[in-house]
Formats: structure tokens, sequence, C-alpha cells
């Protein structure tokens, strides 16, 4: 399971010229799923994101999570996380999970992610894409910040 991160003063998704989902400040993640992926990766990735302190302090630190401020995450799959490009010209998605696989896994990310984020002091909204349809998504960045979330299992196999 591979994710990226974005810290967002603000992000949406439009299908077909409809918003499908919005979050004001928060994070904006891109989530891909590779073979094997499965409960382990996708706890380890809830941990993570509900644990980042990447939102700043009354001093401008990164010292604070979603948990201690608010805010929402907006989960987007994006299958192409796992191209592979180092050859040729067009890049090969075979390390990318099979479409059944990864909308499971990817809606089972979700139900994690909503049921972890209900402990927390203060749980951020979340909101998500639509697997499988042409999205448009819309971010204003902050910072920029962005993380590279992997598995540690994973990132030795890849």
């Amino acid at each position: 399971m591979r994710s990226i991160i974005q810290r967002v003063l603000s992000s949406s998704v439009t299908v077909d010229g409809n918003m499908v989902a919005g979050i004001e400040k928060g994070f904006l993640v891109f989530t891909g799923f590779t073979h094997g992926d499965g409960d382990s990766e996708i706890d380890y990735t809830v941990k993570k994101i509900l644990s980042l302190r990447i939102l700043e302090d009354e001093n401008g630190k990164v010292n604070h999570s979603l948990g201690d401020l608010g805010g929402g995450i907006l989960v987007v799959p994006q299958f192409t996380l796992y191209a592979a490009s180092q050859n040729g010209n067009r890049p090969s998605f075979t390390n990318a999970a099979s479409p059944d696989i990864a909308r499971g896994l990817f809606h089972l990310f979700l139900e994690k992610l909503s049921i972890h984020a209900e402990g927390l002091p203060i749980p951020p909204v979340i909101r998500s894409g639509i697997f499988g349809a042409d999205m448009k998504v819309s971010l204003v960045n902050d910072g920029p910040f962005t993380i590279i979330l992997e598995s540690p299992e994973k990132m030795k196999s890849i």
C-alpha cells in the first residue's frame, strides 16, 4: 500500500462535473494498492495518517496531528501510484492490485480510517473519491507539505 499525503487548505473531487467530496483544511490522501496488500498494510497506514504531526502549532512548528486540531481527510484511490516507468515511455501498471481486489481494500481502508478517527480528541471529517471513476481533483496545497507513506514490509520488497 502506498499513499501520498498532502497537507491542504482545501480539496475536492469532481466526477462528471459534480463535486462528490470536499474538505477544508486537512489532508488529501492519494492511495494505491499492490499485490499482497491486506490488513497489516492498511492498519499501519491508518495509524500513521491519524498520528502524523504535520500541522503547525502557535509557533509555526509542525507539532499537531488532525486529532489535535481537527480538519478533514479526503481519500482518493489512485492505482497509478504503482506505475513502473523505468523501461520505455509507457508506464506499466502490473504492480498495481487488480481493480476487484483494490476496490475491496480501498473500502476497508476507508472503514478502518473512520473507526480509528472516532477515537481521537477531535475526529477528522473523512470523505473520499469514487473508486474507478474519472475524477478531477482540486486542491490548495498548504506549504507545500507532502509525505510519501509505505508500509515497512513493502518498502523492502519493491
